[in-house]
Order: structure tokens, then C-alpha cells, then sequence
């Protein structure tokens, strides 16, 4: 179907502070769908601390000590450049979805399961919603758009469910599942119907695995906006493909990344 002739009503869940999802893809929808919302998301003060303690929980002690030693690493080493790839690539971005934004209806809460976020979708009666968000979606809030609510997970599922599916398959080698998974919501986690499977020609000796995880989604937008379409038309049917393994993964760990890149540049077997 020509996407001039039906436009779907799309709502768009992410976190403020990440330029390329609020930004970057909110341009993307509103070029490419109808942009009848965005639910910002506002970090609560103690989030990082409720985000170590899952870890400890998941990992335990001296992993965790290995997760962190990771985020200082990855700090001193790709903060700054990162954040120049982000500013060129929303730039990029916004010239090629040339959306005005502003005038968007937005709400800003800290939590994407609050009861004034279902009030405010249900308003707007969205035919997708996509989900760009590290909580757990409730029925309420998953269920409200026609077609369903869909993630484009940085990873392949259902092997690497759960966060930083790329960096995972990476540090394990698994290069032919370094991608991304477009997926239906469902009370799982990464759990639902899966409708593509994406990757491109990544650079794992010189791009960071946040940088990886992005362009996985934005190199494949294309590809994206037509299964959307098709979801929304009833004519998408979900991948069968035989599942290797399956695991929710978590955090980073120091000793992976060294790993992969000493893997990667041929200095381990």
C-alpha cells in the first residue's frame, strides 16, 4: 500500500534525555506515520541506584564491580566521541525526516505504566505505539494502540532478549546475530511475535556497542516503516525461525568488552 494513501496514528514512548529516539526517530514517525504523541520519560533521582541493585541482584558482588569498572571505562573512552557521532547522525537525521516536532502533544512522566499516560493514549486512539523505553510495558498501557505496540529491540531475539542484545552477541562471537529485532509487546520480556530481523555492515574493531545498537535500528528504517505498514494492513505475518537459545541478558561487563575487542582485532583464537 502507498504510505500517501493511509497515514497510521502512531504514539512514540522514550526517554528525554536520549536525543536519537525523542529526536531522531520522532522526526522518522512523524515523515513517515502520523505523530499524534510522545510520552517523554524523566529519570527519577534514585533510578541508577535501583539499576545497580537489579544488577547486584542478576550478577551478584564482583560482577558487578565488573559492570561498573565498564561504564568508567566506556566513560573515559567513548562519552565524548559518541556524543559527537549522536549530534551528527540526529543532524542527519532531521535532514532527512524534515518533521516540525514541536507542536507534537507530549507528556512527561517517570513512569510510562501511570495511569494519566493510559488517559493520554487512549485520547489519541493510536493505531501503533513504539516503544523506546528500558520498562516492562503493562497490558493497559500495550494494549491501548489498534495494531499492538512494537519495540526495535538492539538484538536478536529470542536469543538476546533484554538489554544490549548487541554488545552480548559481540563479546560472544555470535556475529551473524549482531542486529536488531523488530517485535510485538507482550507480557514477556522481549517475548512477543517477531516481524524482521535487521543488521548492516557494522565496524565491531572501531564503532562502540552503543553506536552499534543504534545504527542497527537507523540504517534500517526503510525496511522498518514498510513492515509497520504491512502490521497495521493485517497482511504481516511473524517470523518462525528455530531458536538456538534464549536469554534475558543484562549489563556489560569490563572483561567482556576486553574480550571481544582483543577478539575482534585477532589477538585471541
Amino acid at each position: 500500500m502507498n504510505t500517501t494513501d493511509f497515514r497510521p496514528r502512531v504514539v512514540l514512548i522514550c526517554h528525554e534525555n536520549d536525543d536519537i529516539d525523542c529526536k531522531g526517530l520522532a522526526v522518522w514517525l512523524a515523515c513517515s506515520f502520523s505523530l499524534a504523541g510522545i510520552v517523554l520519560l524523566r529519570d527519577k533521582p534514585n533510578d541508577s541506584f535501583k539499576k545497580i541493585r537489579r544488577e547486584y541482584k542478576r550478577v551478584g558482588f564482583f560482577r558487578l564491580i565488573d559492570v561498573l569498572l565498564f561504564r568508567l571505562f566506556y566513560h573515559l573512552r567513548y562519552s565524548r566521541s559518541d556524543r559527537a557521532w549522536t549530534k551528527k547522525t540526529l543532524k542527519s537525521l532531521q535532514t532527512r525526516y524534515p518533521a516540525n516536532i514541536d507542536t507534537v502533544e507530549t507528556i512527561t512522566v517517570s513512569d510510562p505504566n501511570d495511569e494519566q499516560v493510559r488517559r493520554f493514549m487512549a485520547r489519541l486512539k493510536p493505531d501503533l505505539t513504539i516503544a523506546r523505553c528500558k520498562y516492562i510495558l503493562k497490558p493497559a498501557i500495550f494494549n491501548i494502540a489498534r495494531s499492538g505496540t512494537f519495540v526495535m529491540h538492539p538484538g536478536i531475539c529470542p536469543e538476546y532478549r533484554n538489554a544490549h542484545g548487541c554488545f552480548w552477541a559481540l563479546a560472544r562471537r555470535d556475529l551473524k546475530r549482531v542486529g536488531m529485532t523488530l517485535l510485538k509487546v507482550d507480557s514477556g520480556i522481549d517475548t512477543g511475535p517477531v516481524y524482521l530481523h535487521s543488521s548492516y555492515s557494522f565496524d565491531e574493531t572501531r564503532e562502540s556497542h552503543i553506536v552499534i545498537q543504534y545504527r542497527v535500528v537507523l540504517e534500517n528504517l526503510q525496511h522498518i516503516t514498510a513492515v509497520l505498514y504491512d502490521i497495521v494492513n493485517a497482511t504481516a505475518m511473524p517470523i518462525r525461525k528455530p531458536c538456538h537459545f534464549s536469554r534475558a541478558w543484562g549489563q556489560p561487563w569490563l572483561t567482556a568488552y576486553l574480550y571481544w575487542k582483543l577478539s575482534a582485532r585477532g589477538v585471541l583464537a
